[in-house]
């Protein structure tokens, strides 16, 4: 059975949030949105609010579900992945767990070591958020 992740696009400025996974973790130091795994008895927009807090400690005041998929890895990892466009935050953005992180261009994200469940989505994205006018 599939893990479930709630993941954060985060829209400012015609730019999205991209973060570099720790050395020490699981996949190291791929690029990814931010987010993580659903808690038990959580539903996946309240483990996007909870994550982005924890993460960068920004709270989430809207978000649009843009599309959920299933990512197999090599190492045997199932993941059902939503992915939110974070529309709107409140905040400073604080790195609490990222070796990194940049503001990206959606047509440039292929550009990065992308951890390979966001790739195929990497790829729709910029079409997605011009179809749904988050641009």
């Amino acid at each position: 059975m599939p893990v479930g992740v709630s993941v954060a696009v985060i829209v400012e400025h015609g730019r999205v949030l991209l973060c570099q996974r720790s050395s020490t973790s699981r996949y190291p130091l791929k690029w990814e949105f931010p987010g993580g795994k659903i808690e038990m008895n959580e539903e996946p927009i309240q483990a996007l609010k909870r994550e982005c807090y924890e993460e960068l400690c920004i709270t989430v005041n809207d978000a649009i579900l843009l599309q959920t998929t299933t990512s197999h890895y090599d190492d045997g990892g199932t993941f059902s992945v939503h992915f939110y466009a974070v529309v709107q935050f409140s905040g400073d953005i604080e790195n609490k767990v990222f070796n990194a992180y940049e503001w990206v261009n959606p047509k440039e994200l292929l550009e990065f070591d992308l951890l390979s469940g966001n790739v195929d989505f990497c790829k729709q994205l910029p079409k997605i958020l011009e179809e749904k006018n988050i641009l």
